[in-house]
């Protein structure tokens, strides 16, 4: 059979179609090449031993960004130990054994909205409850605990998002077999949605490595440095600046430019380190 060759106006169409897809692509691969080109040429010439293993100082007059980079790290570490089993868990009721359709659709519809909340809401919500009524203050847990709010909803929906994508074969298959439930869903269903539940972890990391008007009503704007491992007293009731909220100090309260975009780039590299380490996870865990 011959095959029908396409109109003129379908050509044009397809054309235009075309170059515009194209041209899409391409500016938005340059814009993330030139933000990123342009945050690495103006800050990694400022990133210098004393401003990574030092504390800013008054006294000495010296600036250095320790406390923050262990503040962001104490911060990720602690909202996803708490936000990804509670969030997929969540996704796995909701998606295995959950049989009420009209209750579903109300809490799907309610992680969707929670999504879409601008972060300022939480910070307040959670300078409001977290800080105040529990009195923990404005601290690193207060900050912790309104992140996981923040990012339950993410990895709820995309959770949840992977699960549904595995065949209805592999279930009935698994429990043809003898299997039970709960041993179907964590031999066969889990291991199948590992890249789910991964890329809901990486946006969950980047909106807690980015996040810093919800930290600046909650986790607070201290400088000093927190030590996590000997005392849980000292990491619960003080006071942190994340490196979004030291950005954000140092470029709009003391005009220190050098130092902001020597932050943004360690962010970056921050970010680049996780999303890698992530993908390489959610890899062997799919193998095995």
């Amino acid at each position: 059979m011959e095959m029908k060759t396409l109109s003129g106006p379908r050509k044009a169409y397809d054309l235009v179609f075309r170059f515009l897809l194209y041209f899409c692509a391409i500016l938005t691969c340059a814009l993330l090449v030139f933000i990123i080109g342009y945050i690495f040429i103006n800050g990694l010439p400022h990133v210098t031993w004393d401003l990574l293993s030092s504390q800013t100082s008054y006294i000495r007059d010296t600036i250095g960004i320790l406390p923050n980079i262990l503040n962001t790290i104490y911060l990720i570490l602690v909202t996803l130990i708490i936000t990804l089993p509670l969030g997929v868990g969540a996704a796995v009721y909701l998606t295995e054994y959950a049989t009420n359709r009209k209750v579903l659709s109300v809490i799907e519809f309610a992680t969707e909205t929670l999504t879409g909340i601008p972060s300022i809401i939480f910070g307040l919500v959670g300078m409001l409850f977290f800080c105040n009524f529990i009195n923990l203050g404005r601290s690193l847990l207060a900050g912790c605990l309104t992140l996981v709010i923040m990012t339950i909803p993410t990895i709820i929906r995309t959770t949840q998002e992977s699960l549904k994508t595995v065949p209805q074969s592999y279930r009935e298959a698994a429990l043809g077999l003898g299997a039970g439930k709960w041993h179907m869903i964590r031999t066969v269903v889990l291991p199948s949605s590992v890249d789910g539940i991964v890329t809901g972890c990486i946006l969950a990391v980047g909106r807690i490595v980015g996040e810093s008007a919800a930290l600046l009503f909650t986790a607070g704007m201290g400088m000093g440095l927190n030590n996590f491992f000997s005392s849980a007293d000292n990491f619960i009731h003080s006071s942190g600046a994340s490196l979004t909220v030291a950005l954000y100090v140092y470029a709009r309260e003391r005009a220190e430019f050098d130092v902001a975009f020597a932050i943004a780039a360690i962010l970056m590299i921050i970010t680049l380190i996780i999303n890698l380490s992530a993908k390489l996870v959610g890899r062997k865990l799919k193998k095995k």
